[in-house]
């Protein structure tokens, strides 16, 4: 499989990752391990996941899905194969990006993964309370220990994301090798004007969730009738059940009829093509998933196809 870089941190992927915030939820443990094997046996590597996933679950505490894919870690033997990123600062217990906030998180997310060392630690969103170098100290200290080889950041305001980097210039301090911004083919406006051209421009790896829009983007969702489909995903779904998403379900559409491919995977290889993006995050909660958002790593979208998509807008 075709490898990408994340950014400058000498860590490369393969450009489609998956998405654990379903281990515990949607998928218990015995399905989340059969899509890890799919996902590994299809040439798959990067794993997203956080502590606070799934907190929101009625009965979970938040780490489950850090410990699933631990105890799937220690059963399959397969830590070599793939690439863990996990993050910091949004579950209530571990809230923030202090210093000691962020030791503290990464120890314990290290314990429930069952692994020596992160390979890619996000700050989950920005804390405006904590100076930026303060927090960038904190993962300095952390690579230092070689308990994470690389960090990144999501849900930062591109002002803050360009001052962090320019902090981490300036002060000799590790510096967000990878961005994790919303980004799918119904919600472009803000990573493509506020942030394509810096993560260019500064080399910045882009590893993107809600590729498929929560789902909108498999075509499964075109009526309000159709939201009954997942009360899980109804509440996500619906906001794009309007003029703008069925157009672009349209082009979907057309464009996977032409490939013999599902709107997914058309949805999936158009950000794959896009200029800077590593891997998008996508969920799956059976093997059949997996095969299905695998096909996308494969399938070449013709330059009318790009500009068909590309031309929707946002």
């Amino acid at each position: 499989m075709n490898q990408r870089p994340l950014g400058r941190s000498g860590l490369s992927v393969a450009p489609l990752a998956l998405g654990g915030n379903v281990f515990g939820w949607s998928a218990d443990k015995t399905a989340s391990f059969a899509v890890l094997d799919a996902f590994v046996d299809a040439g798959l590597d990067l794993i997203d996941t956080a502590d606070v996933y799934p907190a929101w679950v009625p009965g979970n505490r938040g780490g489950e899905s850090e410990a699933i894919i631990g105890e799937w870690l220690a059963r399959s033997g397969k830590r070599e194969h793939v690439t863990i990123a996990t993050k910091v600062a949004k579950w209530s217990p571990r809230r923030g990006l202090s210093p000691a906030n962020i030791a503290a998180a990464a120890d314990e997310s290290l314990q429930r993964l069952g692994v020596d060392t992160i390979d890619l630690y996000f700050a989950h969103e920005d804390d405006p309370a904590v100076p930026l170098a303060d927090t960038l100290g904190a993962f300095a200290r952390l690579i230092d220990a070689g308990k994470v080889r690389a960090i990144g950041a999501s849900n930062y305001s591109a002002a803050r994301f360009a001052e962090a980097l320019a902090i981490s210039a300036g002060q000799g301090l590790p510096r967000y090798e990878v961005l994790q911004p919303e980004y799918n083919l119904v919600s472009r406006k803000d990573y493509e004007s506020g942030f394509e051209s810096l993560v260019l421009r500064e080399q910045v790896g882009v590893v993107c969730y809600y590729a498929l829009a929560s789902g909108f983007l498999t075509g499964k969702y075109r009526s309000e009738a159709d939201l009954g489909k997942s009360a899980a995903r109804a509440g996500a779904v619906g906001k794009y059940l309007n003029g703008h998403g069925l157009r672009v379900l349209a082009a979907l559409d057309d464009v996977a009829k032409r490939h013999g491919a599902t709107p997914a995977q058309v949805a999936l290889a158009w950000l794959i093509a896009r200029p800077g993006i590593s891997a998008p995050i996508a969920s799956a909660t059976t093997p059949g998933q997996i095969a299905e958002l695998a096909g996308a790593t494969t399938l070449a979208l013709s330059k009318d196809d790009l500009a068909r998509l590309d031309l929707i807008g946002d």
